[in-house]
């Protein structure tokens, strides 16, 4: 008779991989044995009996089953063949359509022969055996969470010989994370440059791969960088399908780790408002990051508010203009703005507004100081205010704190607990907000002189805006605006950050 084999291994660890190079000696056994011809040995390595559509070898058993290249399968126990019931009974009855005999060695059970009532028996104990290593895997990940173990590899850090849960410092790695972080944060570089650039220096991630946007991302938004390990934001809520659900943020499990802190906090902060500002961006805007030219990103339409491209023509001289990318790739119906801006000329203008800018500096300095005085007040009612915001987020956490201690000593129900504080994290993230906001304007009240001198500073050392790249264009101006009618308007980027008008220092140039 021609038979099929089908064997399975859940994980593909060594001690399992030689269990399955025992389950195909064991078919090759017993084929010989028995006198049969075995057509094939189908085997899937690391793969959960729990879904079908993950194990290709088996899915490629079923097609080969309506070929008829076979007139039995043979499985050494119910639990490799599923772990599901119903993948099981429906696997089962596809092939007893096709007239193909399965049969189960070691429950002595060929399935033609038998009631489909014992083998839902069998597989449903199959299922529940793989229902309570679901609760064994969990109850260990929790554990783990609670003593601040991190089980993957991380980039920045190795495995400390012999404990397979603690990390150390890879000081070389870790200098390559704060590379990453001052391109991002200092130099404006976006994560597929930075990726471009790691790769140009023949660098590999921790899995000996050429990096990616998604790695440096990924770099760029794991708090394991500032010392914190959070585990439990997530969980399998259903171990069939692979489902998983994202906890309440109550509920995780976070341990400091100074000792493995590569990147400040503060750092860290700063990154997550620039990833989520530039994700915003694209999907309002459809405005993309980029510094490949001087000016890219930073002129803007003022009619439509996308960015201007740059484009190139050569006809006896080489012409290279800015125009708006919404009109030029839409079309006139998407934007009005058919303007085009001559780079040179717009060089010019630049440098014609930094003159300026130099030529009224004791007047610009005079009206920053006096319009943020007035915006942001005295700082002693500032710190007053932040001492109530502190106050009131102390009690709100000590409240939370006694309800969780509570729900700890079954006190409360878990329901009961969500009821208790389950307005609190929203009033608390207000607090926190606020709180960033209020120390934010004392900490540029505090360096007001510093910011302007800077700034001043940095207009001061140009010698030419042709041999400027585009992050030190940016770290001046703000935006460049075009409309419809030619004209342009230069944001200096020190009234921006300061939180002031953008329009006082407006210099109007006709293209």
């Amino acid at each position: 008779m021609n038979i099929a084999a089908y064997c399975r291994v859940s994980t593909d660890k060594s001690d399992q991989l030689n269990s399955l190079e025992a389950q195909k000696k064991f078919f090759t056994e017993y084929t010989e044995k028995n006198g049969h011809n075995l057509v094939r040995l189908y085997a899937d390595e690391g793969i959960s009996g729990t879904k079908i559509k993950n194990r290709k070898e088996f899915l490629r058993l079923m097609r080969d089953a309506k070929h008829g290249l076979f007139d039995m399968v043979v499985v050494k126990d119910i639990s490799r063949f599923a772990r599901n019931t119903v993948d099981l009974l429906q696997s089962i009855r596809t092939l007893k359509a096709l007239g193909i005999e399965t049969t189960f060695l070691t429950a002595n059970m060929t399935v033609l022969g038998q009631s489909e009532f014992v083998l839902t028996i069998f597989g449903a104990l199959a299922q529940e055996e793989s229902a309570n290593t679901s609760k064994r895997v969990k109850f260990g990940k929790k554990m783990n969470a609670e003593k601040g173990r991190v089980p993957n590899i991380v980039y920045g850090y190795d495995k400390t010989i012999g404990d397979y849960f603690n990390l150390a410092i890879n000081e070389g790695e870790a200098r390559i994370v704060k590379q990453i972080y001052d391109w991002y944060l200092n130099e404006g570089y976006g994560a597929a440059k930075i990726a471009n650039m790691l790769n140009e220096r023949g660098l590999k991630t921790k899995r000996n791969c050429s990096f990616s946007q998604n790695a440096v991302c990924r770099i760029l938004t794991n708090e394991l960088y500032t010392g914190k390990i959070i585990n439990g934001k997530q969980e399998v809520t259903d171990f069939l399908t692979g489902t998983r659900a994202e906890k309440d943020e109550s509920e995780w499990f976070v341990t400091d780790r100074p000792d493995l802190r590569i990147i400040e906090p503060e750092q860290f902060d700063r990154a997550q408002e620039i990833l989520h500002g530039r994700h915003d961006t694209f999907r309002i805007k459809h405005e993309r990051q980029s510094n490949k030219y001087l000016f890219s990103t930073l002129i803007k339409c003022k009619e439509c508010g996308w960015s201007f491209r740059r484009t190139v023509r050569t006809y006896k001289n080489t012409y290279v203009r800015w125009v708006c990318s919404r009109h030029n790739g839409k079309g006139a119906d998407s934007c009005p703005n058919a303007v085009t801006v001559d780079e040179d000329d717009l060089i010019r203008a630049l440098e014609e507004y930094f003159a300026g800018l130099l030529k009224a500096k004791k007047n610009i300095i005079s009206y920053v100081v006096k319009e943020f005085t007035k915006i942001y007040k005295a700082k002693d009612d500032n710190e007053n205010y932040e001492k109530g915001l502190n106050d009131q987020l102390a009690k709100l956490k000590k409240t939370r704190q006694k309800y969780m201690d509570m729900y700890t000593d079954d006190l409360i129900s878990r329901q009961e607990l969500n009821e208790k504080i389950g307005g609190m994290k929203s009033e608390m993230e207000r607090l926190e907000n606020e709180l960033k906001l209020v120390q934010y304007n004392l900490d540029k009240g505090d360096q007001l002189e510093d910011i302007i001198k800077k700034t001043f500073q940095s207009i001061e050392d140009i010698t030419s805006v042709r041999d400027m790249t585009n992050e030190q264009l940016k770290q001046i101006i703000q935006k460049i605006e075009v409309d419809k009618d030619g004209n342009v308007d230069i944001y200096l980027r020190l009234l921006g950050d300061l939180g002031l008008d953008e329009n006082a220092l407006i210099i109007d140039n006709h293209t």
